[in-house]
């Protein structure tokens, strides 16, 4: 049986391959599409009124409302148009800088995405119960996943903080990409 922290750490690994692959302007996006997702959820979830009581905390509907939400913007930051622009500009001696930096944002959109999906499963009591359930078997993979927990980005990014970065990521989408 594997468990979530090894789980977790093979997912980002892979997004990092995808992310060498698909180059780091691609993955950013996906990045920000995670983030307007966290956005979104925030807005949902505590801004309009007839909603906050149909997502309670820590409920199945909470949970999938969320991980669908997360999902849907994943799926369309993965089907970002081709960045002409950027492609263009990206000659043979930068493929190696390209490839490095697609790596690590690939790393961040995994973590970003599985970090969410883990989080929201988390709080939700993790509702796959014969088939995902809490670390809470083994001391040290316990310890690992709560310190994965404490890190991941709906615990950091809490309040008015995800709106804040949803606006820094416009910003930078603009100044950069457009």
């Amino acid at each position: 049986m594997i468990t979530l922290v090894v789980t977790f750490y093979i997912l980002v690994f892979i997004f990092a391959l995808i992310g060498v692959m698909r180059g780091w302007a691609k993955e950013l996006l996906v990045t920000f599409s995670v983030l307007v997702g966290m956005g979104i959820i925030y807005i949902f979830e505590d801004l309009v009124p007839f909603t906050k009581n149909l997502l309670v905390d820590g409920s199945i509907t909470q949970f999938w409302f969320r991980t669908i939400v997360i999902l849907f913007m994943v799926f369309f930051g993965y089907q970002a148009p081709r960045l002409s622009k950027l492609s263009q500009s990206i000659e043979k001696r930068d493929k190696i800088r390209d490839a490095i930096l697609g790596f690590l944002f690939g790393a961040l959109s995994g973590y970003m995405i599985f970090g969410c999906l883990w989080y929201y499963m988390a709080e939700a009591g993790y509702p796959f119960a014969p088939y995902i359930t809490a670390p809470a078997n083994d001391p040290v993979t316990a310890d690992a996943a709560m310190r994965l927990l404490n890190i991941f980005p709906p615990a950091i990014l809490t309040g008015y903080w995800i709106l804040v970065a949803v606006v820094l990521s416009f910003v930078f989408v603009l100044m950069v990409f457009i």
